[in-house]
């Protein structure tokens, strides 16, 4: 509407009631309302300006509108993806809130520092036992190679052995299932206190040599003595007779020797040599496979290891036709003392008391006679103080008591000797299942045992009423 428009229609409405005015009034209204109109008119189009200008506004407010109608389109619904990021959201900020609040590498170096000094658990307080009933297994590093200590059947994926017996005694005490429970990790003599150290098992039963640097340089700490062994020598005939040699290492001069690398029997042969004035050859291995190997092939005059391992690679070779009709024999001389053995990590001594002592509860088990088929009635008789029983607090405290053992977390139950004389029998009962019949009754001594690839017999694996040293200090 423009400004002629209006004044011409508001001049129409007032025509007749000015009529009767004066002239001069009446121009003097006109001119007051040409005023007026002409502030109306600037009102209405400062108002149709701000009306183009909200109608740009609402068609860039519809633009967003749709094309954000258009990514929910595309997406669907966001309610769980909303729900999702808060969620994340959450969980981030309770991770920087413990990361903020976590120790620093010094706080855990100054942390270690004065568990050693004190004699405690060092830089974390966490027992390798609680970290094992958190985890619901245990790791345990063995052999693989050796029958009788550690080996595994590739046929059947069996294994066996008195290590392998150890490694499921120990977990049954600590109330796994010896059976499904067990994680079994290879360790070689060159990788199995590195594999000790980082956690990657958690307890080592692999023929170990305890010896003083092991225990001191080393970060491991010995258990429970499972095999008292010497380093043998095992020797190819077509290179040194044994009649012609006397049955004695002595007269290997010159000879090449397989030996592993990492291993006590190094050093040991290297001593034993020297001493007598007799060159030889030393050919490092990484491993039995390859020792066996070199030694077939003729590479190797001589293997040597512990005595145990020859017995049993002597065995194998023999029975395998590996050697092609070769002769082969083992030196009549035990080179070292070789005490065998299983070992934790330093500074970790609830967890290093449970293997020593489910060893030692073995070997005592067997001294009260108590075996994987009595136990259980052995429990029952033994602690029945009421006088018509056959009262035995010894034995009692053995199969009904937890003797200490274990941590606050996680002590062990007081039927544990049970759980292991179930999963694995006395001392004997496993010595026989890895090296004889395996049918000893578990009871009546090493005579008892037959067929035997390495007998108990006369030997330091005896109990000590045989003339051994297998001993248990009291369980009390």
């Amino acid at each position: 509407m423009n400004r002629g428009t209006t004044v011409l229609i508001v001049l129409m409405m007032i025509a007749v009631p000015l009529a009767g005015c004066a002239g001069g009034d009446l121009e003097q209204q006109i001119s007051d309302l040409e005023a007026a109109a002409d502030v109306d008119q600037a009102t209405i189009d400062g108002l149709e300006s701000s009306a183009e200008a909200d109608a740009v506004t609402i068609s860039a407010l519809q633009g967003q509108v749709a094309s954000l109608e258009a990514q929910i389109a595309a997406n669907g619904d966001t309610t769980e993806l909303e729900q999702q990021n808060a969620q994340l959201i959450s969980e981030n900020t309770q991770l920087q809130i413990d990361l903020d609040n976590s120790p620093t590498q010094e706080d855990l170096d100054n942390a270690r520092q004065e568990g050693i000094a004190q004699g405690t658990a060092g830089a974390t307080q966490l027992s390798t036992l609680d970290m094992i009933i958190e985890r619901g297994t245990m790791k345990c590093g063995v052999k693989e190679s050796q029958y009788g200590m550690g080996y595994l059947d590739a046929a059947t994926g069996v294994r066996s052995g008195l290590d392998i017996s150890y490694c499921r005694a120990v977990a049954a005490a600590i109330g796994l299932d010896p059976d499904t429970d067990v994680e079994y990790i290879p360790a070689s003599g060159s990788d199995r206190f590195e594999k000790l150290a980082s956690g990657v098992i958690d307890v080592l039963i692999r023929t170990t040599t305890w010896t003083t640097s092991r225990d001191a340089d080393l970060n491991a700490d010995f258990a429970g003595m499972n095999f008292y062994d010497g380093q043998g020598i095992l020797i190819r005939g077509d290179s040194y007779s044994a009649a012609a040699s006397g049955n004695s290492a002595t007269a290997l001069d010159g000879a090449s020797i397989c030996v592993g690398i990492g291993t006590t029997t190094e050093g040991n042969l290297q001593d034993w040599f020297s001493s007598r004035g007799i060159s030889f050859t030393s050919l490092p291995v990484s491993d039995a496979a390859e020792a066996t190997a070199k030694f077939v092939n003729g590479e190797c005059d001589a293997f040597t290891g512990d005595m145990s391992a020859m017995v049993a690679k002597k065995w194998q070779l023999d029975n395998d036709g590996s050697m092609g009709g070769v002769d082969i024999w083992i030196a009549s001389e035990l080179m070292s003392k070789e005490p065998l053995g299983a070992a934790t990590r330093d500074h970790d001594s609830e967890w290093n008391e449970v293997v020593a002592w489910v060893w030692y509860g073995m070997v005592t088990a067997e001294e009260m006679g108590v075996t994987s088929g009595n136990y259980a009635a052995g429990a029952t008789y033994a602690c029945d103080s009421s006088g018509s029983g056959q009262n035995d607090p010894g034995m009692c405290r053995l199969l009904t008591q937890n003797l200490g053992l274990g941590t606050a977390s996680n002590p062990l139950a007081g039927t544990w000797m049970q759980a292991v004389l179930e999963a694995v029998g006395n001392y004997g009962e496993a010595y026989d299942e890895a090296f004889c019949a395996g049918d000893y009754d578990g009871v009546s001594g090493s005579y008892a045992m037959s067929d035997c690839l390495i007998s108990r017999a006369g030997t330091l694996n005896a109990l000590v009423s045989e003339g051994g040293i297998q001993y248990a200090p009291p369980m009390r």
